[in-house]
């Protein structure tokens, strides 16, 4: 009993120094967005002195903090939106077709998780260019052929526990496949679809590479676009910068804190499976 009180205690504390390691960049974040620029070069570690508001005042401004969230979500979520339809459709197809032509194209889609964007990055935007597709339409369309090898990849497996029987049954009572599908399958692939939502959000809401490459106009920055504004060739504002970033992480915090049971749930259940 007391070795597994003392092994006990070592996993809390070894916990414990984990959960301050992870938080300390929240921790330099927070309490330096409320310093001046001179204090955050004397005192980095510190508490301020005193608390000045100005900086998210200025960031806001800077940032078009409105402007850039919308657009963010919208990008976000229309992208995540799309790559749940497509790639669970093509996982179901996929799964259920036992082709060897099926089974080529599934591993084409998990082979193209190993290519590196780096390397097809200059002739896509050249391609897109071309197409006058260098806008929020174009990205949007990128992000979906980007996230859909990993989100197939998924699918697919999830599929492997879903009984063809469910198929038959609905086909014998005058279902075709689409409405197989939707009413049938899609609804039971819940867990794993919230598992795919969180995994390309997570992505997309923080990309600057891609966005920096195809989004063109100011007015259709995201907020990592618009962050970057802060760090000049010459100097870095980092008092702007770190409280726009403080203001940039609330939305995303009051959007898992209203969808943390579904997360939970659905990151839960997707394991088991």
């Amino acid at each position: 009993m007391k070795k597994k009180k003392i092994r006990l205690y070592f996993l809390e504390l070894f916990g414990l120094l984990l959960a301050l390691l992870w938080l300390s960049p929240f921790y330099l974040m927070i309490v330096n967005a409320f310093k001046t620029k001179r204090e955050i070069f004397s005192d980095v570690l510190g508490l301020p002195q005193k608390l000045t508001t100005e900086n998210f005042a200025n960031a806001f401004v800077e940032l078009d903090f409105l402007k850039s969230l919308i657009n963010s979500i919208l990008i976000s979520g229309i992208s995540v939106v799309i790559i749940i339809l497509f790639s669970s459709m093509a996982g179901y197809a996929l799964a259920r077709n036992k082709s060897k032509l099926s089974g080529f194209i599934f591993f084409l889609f998990v082979g193209a998780m190993l290519i590196p964007f780096q390397s097809v990055m200059i002739p896509l935007v050249s391609i897109f260019g071309q197409a006058e597709m260098l806008n929020q339409v174009g990205l949007i369309f990128m992000y979906l052929g980007f996230g859909s090898s990993l989100s197939l990849f998924l699918y697919h497996g999830a599929m492997t526990g879903i009984s063809i029987s469910l198929d038959e049954a609905a086909i014998i009572d005058g279902a075709n496949k689409f409405q197989v599908f939707w009413f049938i399958i899609f609804p039971l692939l819940k867990p794993i679809s919230v598992t795919v939502g969180i995994l390309n959000v997570i992505w997309i809401w923080n990309d600057f590479l891609l966005p920096s490459l195809v989004l063109g106009e100011e007015s259709a920055a995201t907020i990592p676009l618009k962050m970057f504004l802060f760090f000049g060739q010459y100097t870095k504002q980092w008092h702007l910068a770190l409280a726009g970033l403080t203001i940039a992480i609330i939305p995303v915090i009051i959007a898992y804190f209203f969808a943390q049971k579904q997360i939970i749930k659905g990151v839960s259940e997707g394991a088991v499976k």
